[in-house]
C-alpha cells in the first residue's frame, strides 16, 4: 500500500507541474491536432482508403485511428525526455532522499504521461469530429479502441524510462525517440493503406506493431468489432511490457545508484 500511496504522491506532484508549466501538453494537443487538419485537408482528396475509411470511405475516418497512435506512440516513449530531465537537474536525487519507494517516481511518470495521451485523446476525437470524422462503431467500440491505445501507450512509456534511463540527456533522446518513431509511423497504415507500399516494404508494415495497433482501433471505432490485428496489437503490447519493465526498472536502478 505504501507503493500506491507514493506513485499516487508523485501523479500528484507531476500534475502539478503540469499545471505551473502548461506547455508540456503542446505536444499532445497542438502537434496532433495540426496533423488532424493538414493530413485531411492536404493529402485528404489524393489518398484513395475505400472501405478502409468506414461506410463513408471519407479518409478522415481512416485517417483518425492513425493520428491517435501516433499520438499515444510519441506521448508513451517521451516518457523518457521528462525522465531524463528529472535525472539532469537532480530532481531524482531529491526523491532519493525521501523515505518512499523509489520505484513509485517510475510508475508516477508513466501514469501521468497515461492521463497526458487520455487527454490528447480527448481532444483529438472532438477535432476530428468537427472536421467530419464519423466513427459507427459505437459506444463499446470506442472504449475498446481507447483501451487498446492506452495498453499500447502505457508498455511504450515503460521503453521511455529504459531510454531515459540509458541516454544521458534529454536533447538527445528526443533525437532517438523522433529517429525511431517517426518512421514507423510512416511505414503503418497509419496515413495510408499498405496495398499502395512497395511489396517488401508493405509486408513489413503489415507485422510491424504499429500498423496492428491502428488496425485495431480503427476496426474498433468505424465497425465496432475487434478484427484480426486486435489480437496481435494487444500481444505486442504485453511482449513489450514484460520485456521493458524489469528492463526499465533496472536501468533506472544502476542510474540512480552510481
Amino acid at each position: 500500500m505504501t507503493w500506491i500511496a507514493d506513485s499516487w504522491q508523485m501523479v500528484k506532484r507531476n500534475l502539478i507541474h503540469i499545471r505551473r508549466t502548461p506547455e508540456l501538453l503542446l505536444d499532445v494537443t497542438l502537434s496532433p491536432i495540426m496533423f488532424v487538419l493538414l493530413f485531411n485537408f492536404v493529402f485528404g482528396g489524393a489518398i484513395k482508403v475505400g472501405g478502409q475509411g468506414g461506410a463513408s470511405g471519407q479518409y478522415i475516418n481512416f485517417l483518425m485511428a492513425g493520428i491517435f497512435v501516433q499520438t499515444i506512440a510519441f506521448a508513451g516513449i517521451y516518457t523518457g525526455v521528462l525522465l531524463a530531465n528529472d535525472l539532469k537537474s537532480g530532481m531524482i536525487d531529491r526523491f532519493r532522499s525521501l523515505p518512499m519507494a523509489q520505484s513509485s517516481v517510475l510508475t508516477g511518470r508513466t501514469l501521468t504521461d497515461l492521463l497526458r495521451a487520455t487527454l490528447a485523446v480527448a481532444i483529438m476525437w472532438i477535432v476530428g469530429m468537427l472536421v467530419g470524422f464519423r466513427p459507427s462503431g459505437g459506444v463499446l467500440g470506442g472504449a475498446g479502441a481507447i483501451g487498446v491505445m492506452l495498453l499500447f501507450g502505457f508498455a511504450l512509456s515503460w521503453v521511455g524510462v529504459a531510454m531515459g534511463a540509458l541516454v544521458r540527456t534529454p536533447e538527445a533522446l528526443q533525437g532517438i525517440i523522433f529517429a525511431a518513431v517517426f518512421p514507423l509511423t510512416f511505414v503503418s497504415s497509419a496515413f495510408v493503406p499498405t496495398q499502395s507500399m512497395p511489396a517488401w516494404l508493405a509486408w513489413f508494415a503489415d507485422r510491424q506493431p504499429m500498423t496492428l495497433v491502428v488496425n485495431a482501433v480503427r476496426s474498433l471505432t468505424l465497425q465496432g468489432s475487434a478484427g484480426p490485428s486486435a489480437i496481435p496489437a494487444i500481444l505486442w503490447a504485453l511482449g513489450i511490457l514484460a520485456v521493458c519493465f524489469p528492463l526499465g526498472l533496472w536501468l533506472y536502478g544502476r542510474r540512480t545508484t552510481q
